[in-house]
């Protein structure tokens, strides 16, 4: 059904825009603290922020300093921190054992995080990148570089598992490969872990808007070739669809569109199409638009990062992976 509109001057649209008071009650959108996750990088060492310059004012941080973190964005409202290594380069290997040890960078992190700041949940991320010296998110085939799917999925059950048992309350798995969130749900059934939530990048495209986040955890030299095979088209949408479908089938109990802006339109057809807890990821290369634009001075920062949030809302999203999350908290409280 069309709206109906008085003509004008009977209706005029300027009335409901006069003054903040009625702005307010006619805002459509609201965005709040609490549909913000913090996506963090760790490293080893201690009493260490150190910033990433494809990344300006994102740092990796050592664990001292997560914890730290966590507790700024417990103190801000934020109620979910993500968590992404920077592996030793001499810890990566084909195997990517690295992954699934109980005392990774990412299972530390997060078991001092859950002691420290409890009230705070903490996702994790579940592929290989991190872990590997070919770089990519699933095992490489030697004779022929193709990624293997069924072996890596063995993989990441491992560090799935690994995952749940140091604490964490939400597992991302960002990898792409066919029927892993089967194999994930099923395992974590069997392991007891009935509480932890899958978020699965369901719509997750082979896009060139993460090159500051492999910069980030250290996996752009690494790569050999490209993740086209196994990273949606941007060209596709109904694939993605078809994704969505699946993923929340095989157990995921929630779904996540990956870039974010450039794929506004994919949030509001899987919201529409499945009415499912939905998520975006605002990835490095939007971050680094934004914030590089602003501090050129070309663009008002605040405004912009909430202008840009508030899109992700409007689209259907009911939450939103940041690296401005601590930022826009802040910015909100002051409204």
């Amino acid at each position: 059904m069309q709206p109906v509109q008085a003509p004008f001057p009977a209706g005029r649209f300027r009335r409901a825009r006069a003054r903040p008071a009625t702005r307010a009650l006619t805002r459509e959108t609201v965005l709040t603290v609490e549909d913000l996750i913090w996506p963090v990088f760790l490293r080893d060492g201690e009493g260490i922020e150190e910033e990433i310059p494809s990344m300006p004012g994102v740092h990796r941080l050592s664990v001292d300093k997560v914890v730290e973190a966590a507790r700024r964005a417990a103190d801000l409202g934020i109620p979910a921190i993500c968590l992404f290594p920077y592996t030793d380069p001499a810890k990566k290997t084909k195997d990517c054992a690295e992954a699934w040890n109980p005392d990774n960078l990412s299972n530390t992190a997060t078991r001092a995080i859950k002691d420290a700041v409890p009230g705070i949940a903490v996702m994790t991320d579940v592929a290989l990148d991190p872990y590997n010296i070919d770089g990519h998110d699933g095992f490489v085939n030697a004779a022929d570089g193709t990624v293997l799917n069924d072996a890596t999925v063995e993989a990441l059950v491992k560090q799935a598992l690994s995952q749940a048992e140091a604490g964490a309350d939400i597992i991302g798995p960002s990898d792409m490969m066919d029927g892993r969130i089967g194999a994930l749900r099923d395992a974590l059934e069997e392991a007891g872990h009935h509480d932890v939530m899958l978020l699965s990048y369901a719509a997750k495209y082979a896009s060139a808007f993460y090159g500051p986040f492999r910069d980030a955890v250290g996996a752009s030299g690494a790569l050999k070739g490209d993740k086209k095979t196994y990273q949606m088209d941007p060209a596709n949408t109904d694939e993605a669809l078809r994704l969505v479908a699946r993923d929340l089938a095989e157990g995921a109990d929630a779904v996540m569109v990956k870039p974010g802006m450039p794929y506004l339109d994919i949030c509001r057809r899987a919201k529409d199409a499945f009415g499912a807890p939905t998520y975006a990821y605002q990835v490095s290369g939007e971050y680094a638009m934004l914030e590089g634009a602003a501090r050129q001075g070309w663009l008002d920062g605040d405004r912009v990062m909430l202008e840009s949030l508030l899109a992700f809302k409007r689209a259907g999203c009911d939450g939103i992976l940041t690296y401005f999350a601590p930022r826009a908290a802040e910015a909100l409280a002051r409204r």
